[in-house]
């Protein structure tokens, strides 16, 4: 017996076209926001390590002020809520869905594995996470009207 030749193998998908532009548009979205709140991360990691200023919102100043917006040391205010923390903790929490729209969509295209970190490493370099969209939405594109009838791999 032969081994068919992988040209004429036709090509499968773990989903319908429609699952996966569905999958596409979720990585989409994830993608500009995850990259959009690693940029805001770096800027607070800027400040906080350069300058030690961190962003308050309300809060007491050590002179007994009211703050109700402002960029101070974490030792010159008392109360309030720190949006630098929060930055850390939204985006740390919206990587890991970042993570899933990756792998959702690596798993309906049926990429090989290393594609998968690729896709990941997205969301870890500033910048990278919207050219690496951009390409991975051409691909996708582009392999959907190749294979307009590709079978379902179920």
């Amino acid at each position: 017996m032969s081994t068919p030749n992988p040209s004429s193998t036709p090509r499968k998908f773990g989903g319908t076209p429609a699952q996966i532009k569905s999958a596409l548009t979720f990585y989409k979205v994830l993608s500009w926001a995850t990259g959009i709140m690693l940029l805001l991360l770096v800027l607070e990691m800027i400040f906080k390590y350069f300058w030690q200023l961190e962003l308050f919102v309300g809060g007491t100043l050590i002179d007994g002020t009211a703050n109700t917006l402002g960029m101070f040391n974490r030792a010159e205010v008392a109360g309030g809520i720190n949006i630098s923390l929060m930055i850390l903790i939204v985006h740390g929490w919206m990587y890991v869905v970042y993570l899933f729209a990756d792998f959702r969509l690596w798993s309906m295209m049926r990429w090989p594995f290393m594609r998968f970190i690729t896709i990941a490493l997205g969301g870890v370099v500033p910048f990278l996470s919207f050219f690496v969209e951009k390409k991975v939405h051409k691909e996708v594109e582009a392999e959907l009207a190749r294979f307009p009838k590709a079978a379902k791999r179920y």
